[in-house]
């Protein structure tokens, strides 16, 4: 293997949202550095099972408004 061709390994602490650290190693930032998460698996939905938000800002409620009268004829 080529020499002085990795980049630095060395150990950090990984800061969650709600305050815990954790210690880990990883090529990020310098040794001894904190490397703090904006989502986590105890905050992001993907991980909580939380409820998604709907942001359409009124698209549903604007097409349903649009089309409330509109009525499919049958054929026979």
């Amino acid at each position: 293997m080529k020499k002085n061709i990795h980049p630095n390994y060395h150990s950090i602490k990984v800061e969650m949202t709600d305050g815990t650290q954790f210690e880990t190693k990883s090529t990020w930032g310098k040794e001894g550095e904190v490397l703090k998460l904006e989502i986590d698996p105890k905050s992001h939905a993907a991980w909580t099972g939380g409820k998604q938000k709907l942001m359409d800002k009124g698209r549903i409620s604007k097409f349903n408004k649009k089309f409330q009268n509109f009525k499919a004829e049958k054929k026979n």
